[in-house]
C-alpha cells in the first residue's frame, strides 16, 4: 500500500467535484461506480428476460424496508403477535399498507426468482464461467426458502401455526436424529412461544444477514466473469484495442434506463395486487390465517404457501405404494450410470455401491422419510446444474429443436405440482404428483444424457444483436 495521495484540484473547482474528490482519495466510490456501472460491459443483445435480477434486487429492498417498520410494532409473542398484526392492520397509521406490501413482496420475490432461475436455464447462465455465479444463486434461493418459512410462522394464525407444526414434524421422519431435531427446531414438544422467538430471531436477524451477503457475492462474481446473453457468446473475447468488448455496452446508462422501465412496470402491477387483491384469492395470504391460532382446532387442509408446493407435492407423492417405483427408479438409473456414463471404473463401483444402500434404504425406511428426502433432494439439485449439463453449447438457441420440449414438459410438470400441493390429496391427484415428480428430478438426473444429444446448430462468433 503506497503513501496517502489526495488529487490536488483548482480552487474555482465546483464544491461538489471537492467533496467527491475528497471522498475517492477515501474510498473508492468513483472506481466501484465505473467497475460496476459505466465501465462495466454487458452484452448488448440483453432482452427482457435480464430484468428480473434487478427485479429481485428492488423487492429485497422492498422487504428489508417494510419488515424494518413492521418489528417496530410486531411482538414476538404467541399471546400477542396475532393481536399485534391486527393492530398494525387497524390503528398503525398506514400500518396496513406496509403489511400488505411485505406479504405480497414475499410472493413478488418468489416469482421474479423464479423467471430470474427460468432465464438460467433456458441460456446456460450456470455454464463455465459462471459456475459460482450460480452457486450464489441457488444458495440466494435456499435462503428465501428459509426466509419465508420463518417468516410464515410470525402472524400466528390458524395456516401459520399449522402450516410449521407440519414442516417442522417432517424433521422427525429421519431415522435416529429426527426427534430431537424437530424438538431444536421448535424449542418445546409443539409448536409454541419458545417456536415463535426462534423463528422470529432467524427471520429478522440471521438469514437476512447471510441472503445480503450472498445477493452481494453474487453479484461480485457476476462482475468478475461478465454477464451471460442469448446467445452464450463470451463476448470478452471480441475486444478493441482498448479492451473494450465489441459487443458489449456500457450498463449505464443503457441497462440502467432498460431495467427502470422494467421497474416501473413491476411496480404498477404490484401497487395493484397491493391496493386491490393483496390475499389474491387465498394465495398470497391465506383466509384461514385471518383466524388467531388455535392448537386444539386443526383446519380442514393444511397446505403450504404457493412458492413451496411444488416441492411439498414431491414430499406428498412419495407413498408406500410409490415407493416400488422409486426402487425400480434407482435402479435403472444406477445401470445407466454403470453402463452409458463415461465415469472411470471406480467412481461406477462407487455408483453401484451408493445404488444398493439406497435401495436397501428404502426397503428399511418409510415412505414419509424418502419423501423428505426427495423434496429435499429436488431443491439441492439446483446447485449441480453447471455439471450435469453436457451440452455442446449455453443456449437454448442453438440446441436441438426437441429440446424445447424437453423444457416445455419440465416446466409444465412443475406447475402441475405446484397446482395440486394447494389441492388436497385426491388419488389421481397424488398419481399425477407421482409422474410429473419423475419427470422433474428425470430432467436433472438425465440431463448428462439429453443435453448432449441431437444435431446443435452453429454458435455465431459474435452475438445476434437487432436494434429496435
Amino acid at each position: 500500500m503506497g503513501a496517502f495521495h489526495e488529487k490536488k484540484l483548482p480552487d474555482d473547482a465546483p464544491v461538489a467535484a471537492k467533496a467527491l474528490n475528497w471522498v475517492d482519495s477515501r474510498f473508492p466510490l468513483t472506481a466501484t461506480w465505473k467497475a460496476h456501472l459505466s465501465e462495466y460491459y454487458a452484452p448488448k443483445n440483453f432482452n427482457f428476460w435480464y430484468i428480473f435480477g434487478s427485479l429481485a434486487l428492488l423487492v429485497l429492498v422492498i422487504q428489508i424496508v417494510t419488515g424494518i417498520f413492521l418489528v417496530m410494532h410486531y411482538k414476538p409473542d404467541a399471546t400477542l403477535a396475532f393481536a399485534s398484526v391486527e393492530y398494525i392492520m387497524r390503528d398503525v397509521p398506514w400500518g396496513w399498507l406496509v403489511r400488505y406490501m411485505h406479504s405480497t413482496g414475499a410472493s413478488a420475490f418468489f416469482i421474479v426468482v423464479y423467471l430470474h432461475m427460468v432465464r438460467g436455464l433456458l441460456y446456460g447462465s450456470y455454464r463455465k464461467p459462471r459456475e459460482l455465479v450460480w452457486l450464489f444463486g441457488v444458495g440466494i434461493f435456499l435462503c428465501l426458502m428459509g426466509e419465508a418459512f420463518f417468516g410464515y410462522l410470525l402472524p400466528w394464525g390458524q395456516m401459520s401455526y399449522w402450516g410449521a407444526q407440519v414442516i417442522v414434524n417432517l424433521f422427525g421422519a429421519i431415522p435416529f436424529i429426527g426427534p430431537d431435531l424437530s424438538l431444536l427446531i421448535r424449542g418445546d414438544y409443539v409448536v409454541s412461544d419458545a417456536t415463535l422467538n426462534r423463528f422470529f430471531s432467524f427471520h429478522v436477524i440471521a438469514i437476512p444477514l447471510v441472503l445480503i451477503g450472498l445477493v452481494v457475492a453474487h453479484i461480485i462474481a457476476l462482475h468478475e466473469v461478465g454477464s451471460n446473453n442469448p446467445d452464450g457468446v463470451e463476448i470478452k473475447e471480441k475486444t478493441d484495442a482498448n479492451g473494450v468488448p465489441l459487443d458489449g455496452v456500457p450498463f449505464h446508462p443503457y441497462y440502467t434506463v432498460h431495467d427502470i422501465f422494467g421497474v416501473s412496470i413491476f411496480l404498477m402491477v404490484f401497487s395493484a395486487v397491493v391496493f386491490f387483491a393483496p390475499e389474491m384469492g387465498g394465495y398470497f395470504l391465506e383466509y384461514n390465517n385471518f383466524i388467531p391460532a388455535d392448537s386444539l382446532k386443526t383446519p380442514p387442509h393444511i397446505a403450504p404457501v404457493w412458492y413451496f408446493t411444488p416441492f411439498y407435492s414431491i414430499l406428498r407423492a412419495t407413498t408406500a405404494d410409490f415407493m416400488g417405483w422409486l426402487i425400480a427408479g434407482v435402479a435403472a438409473y444406477v445401470a445407466l450410470l454403470a453402463i452409458k456414463s463415461r465415469l472411470s471404473a471406480k467412481l461406477k463401483i462407487a455408483s453401484i455401491v451408493i445404488g444398493l444402500v439406497i435401495i436397501a434404504g428404502m426397503l428399511v425406511f418409510d415412505a414419509k422419510f424418502w419423501g423428505v428426502v426427495l423434496m429435499g433432494l429436488s431443491v439441492v439439485i439446483l446447485g449441480g446444474l453447471p455439471w450435469l449439463d453436457k451440452s455442446q453449447v449455453k443456449s437454448i438457441r442453438y440446441r436441438p429443436s426437441w429440446h424445447k420440449y424437453v423444457y416445455l414438459v419440465f416446466g409444465i410438470a412443475f406447475v402441475i405440482l405446484g397446482y395440486l400441493g394447494v389441492q388436497p390429496p385426491t388419488a389421481i391427484g397424488t398419481t399425477v404428483s407421482q409422474v410429473c415428480s419423475f419427470i422433474y428430478l428425470g430432467f436433472f438426473l438425465l440431463m448428462p444424457w439429453w443435453s448432449a444429444a441431437g444435431t446443435f446448430k452453429t454458435v455465431p462468433e459474435r452475438v445476434v444483436y437487432h436494434p429496435h
